[in-house]
């Protein structure tokens, strides 16, 4: 197994890094590298130009008008992106309900949703969690029941989702809802696609820890949906989910933006002063920094030899879950260490005050202004796209037959 990059692939990055420099807007950069919130007009702004540059879909087949890109190209366009400071490609459109449109959907359905999805002309957002039916998804409970009448085929939805990413801005949501009450928990679900405006639908914001409105609960109230935006066969959409579920564990690892966020934690680091010497020469922070960097190299090899499987055709295992659970550790330890490098500066909301505008002094370093925030924001890495728990028994099933 060869782990080292080809000269094809290295001009690539290249390619990539050129591109970067030139294109990604200043603005947008500074807000990542801070770790301020962006507003939605950020994200579109971003989708739009690799767009135009042909690169809205990178692991999209050009026969849907992605790039094509290998494995490999994938993990290094985002590696380089993330180091620039480019916003993370949300996923719910490009990553998440396209490719499922691409196995699923019918040529209509493909033709009318993916040149929008790259051109980002809608906002998707998730419905699969709701009350009681997180990680034991199959429990779901919304219903949606079949009608015809003179206006033809539809279905009638009732029921609520949760948690909600971003749904404030989404004008189409993908859910998981049962079709059929008899069947057994795994059966009789349906993976409808739903026009947000639709009526009957409300939206109300949850509030996460950090103070931010990052998620949301959806009531869905007798909503009509034409039967045509049904993906797949009715009563299997727990296929549909499942090859959902491994695109989003597949890039949760998350391994350039935790080299970027450990960059700036070195920076940091060096920058703040403890006993009248850096903080990155205290030997025990050192220590700590070290440690985590270790994790990640480690864990960057188990992604390059995941890849590698990859462009063997060799279908990934466990692997997968393995990179979920320790991208988000290593992610998790990193913002506790950069809430410990701004000591008492750290204070909880302030990167909210500055995405409102908050324009007075700021007691502190400017760095230290979302450093607590997104500790917070990051405690979530370990839940969502299956819990670390559910992704350990998954390990242990398939290596240690638990």
């Amino acid at each position: 197994m060869d782990l080292n990059f080809t000269a094809a692939e290295t001009a690539f990055r290249a390619e990539v890094r050129t591109f970067l420099a030139a294109h990604l807007p200043e603005d947008i950069r500074d807000k990542v590298r801070q770790g301020l919130i962006l507003a939605s007009v950020d994200y579109q702004r971003w989708q739009r130009l690799l767009h135009a540059r042909g690169w809205g879909g990178p692991a999209w087949p050009q026969a849907f008008g992605g790039c094509g890109w290998s494995a490999v190209q994938q993990y290094i366009f985002e590696e380089e992106a993330a180091m620039a400071g480019a916003p993370r490609t949300l996923p719910f459109g490009v990553k998440m309900v396209a490719p499922v449109i691409m196995a699923f959907g019918t040529p209509a359905q493909q033709q009318h949703f993916l040149p929008r999805i790259l051109a980002a002309e809608d906002w998707w957002c998730q419905g699969y969690s709701e009350p009681g039916a997180g990680s034991d998804l199959a429990s779901l409970k919304m219903q949606a029941i079949r009608h015809s009448d003179g206006d033809g085929e539809h279905y009638i939805v009732n029921g609520q989702k949760t948690w909600t990413t971003l749904g404030q801005y989404a004008n189409w949501i993908f859910c998981l809802v049962r079709t059929d009450l008899q069947a057994k928990p795994q059966r009789g679900i349906s993976f409808l696609l739903i026009d947000m405006q639709t009526p009957g639908i409300t939206l109300r914001p949850i509030i996460t820890m950090d103070g931010a409105h990052e998620v949301n609960e959806v009531w869905f109230d007798n909503v009509r949906v034409p039967a045509e935006n049904l993906v797949g066969e009715e009563n299997k959409g727990w296929t549909c989910a499942k090859f959902l579920l491994g695109h989003e564990r597949a890039n949760i690892a998350g391994i350039g933006i935790a080299k970027r966020e450990l960059a700036r934690l070195k920076r940091i680091a060096s920058e703040e002063q403890r006993h009248g010497r850096p903080l990155l020469q205290d030997p025990l922070f050192a220590l700590r920094v070290a440690q985590i960097e270790i994790d990640l190299m480690a864990l960057e090899i188990t992604n390059l030899r995941v890849l590698s499987a990859e462009a063997e055709q060799r279908a990934p295992g466990p692997e997968a879950s393995l990179l979920k659970i320790r991208g988000t550790e290593i992610q998790q330890a990193i913002t506790a260490l950069l809430v410990q490098a701004a000591g008492p500066y750290a204070l909880q909301l302030r990167r909210e005050a500055m995405a409102a505008g908050f324009s007075g002094e700021l007691a502190g370093p400017a760095h230290a202004t979302a450093l607590a925030a997104g500790y917070l924001n990051m405690r979530k890495l370990s839940i969502y796209g299956g819990s670390n728990e559910i992704q350990k028994n998954i390990i242990a099933q398939n290596y240690l037959g638990a």
